[in-house]
């Protein structure tokens, strides 16, 4: 995880789970032990689970050493568009960002309620900004975004090297 590099005092930690059955696990055992260390460190605290659903780019790895930045787009999509908007970011969106230099990989999650996660990894946020500046509006048309989602929130994230553990 890192900060926010468009909202200060915000940030964003990401976590990865090798199955459901270790996850429950880790939630049943040692979650609120954990939490309750954290205690007074934070506050507004918002998780959410999602399954990956499939890969932006190559086989996904929660390596984080590669890149510098990573962009998360949390997507409320409309439920009579949730076919579209995952056939448009598999056919649209993904080789787009995965023919743009300085993107590393990504992944495409799903939630219960409709709702989506896109997590790309770059190597700098100059390579993440070459491709916003140069693509989004146009894909975002062809892809029929605004037709598709509901509520988008998104962040640039500065990695943090030593929240990687």
């Amino acid at each position: 995880g890192g900060w926010s590099r468009e909202r200060a005092g915000v940030a964003h930690v990401f976590a990865f789970w090798e199955s459901r059955p270790f996850y429950d696990s880790f939630m049943a055992r040692s979650h609120d032990r954990l939490a309750a260390a954290q205690g007074g460190t934070y506050k507004d605290l918002q998780a959410k689970l999602f399954d990956h659903r499939f890969d932006v780019k190559t086989g996904f790895e929660p390596r984080f050493t590669d890149a510098d930045v990573v962009r998360v787009a949390h997507c409320r999509v409309r439920e009579a568009r949730v076919d579209h908007f995952a056939l448009m970011q598999e056919k649209v969106w993904n080789p787009a960002m995965a023919g743009s230099p300085g993107m590393v990989r990504g992944l495409f999650g799903e939630a219960p309620g409709h709702e989506f996660l896109v997590l790309s990894m770059w190597q700098s946020a100059a390579e993440h900004g070459k491709y916003r500046a140069e693509r989004v509006e146009r894909l975002s048309l062809r892809a029929q975004t605004d037709a598709d989602v509901s509520a988008l929130a998104g962040d640039i994230v500065q990695l943090e090297p030593s929240w990687t553990v």
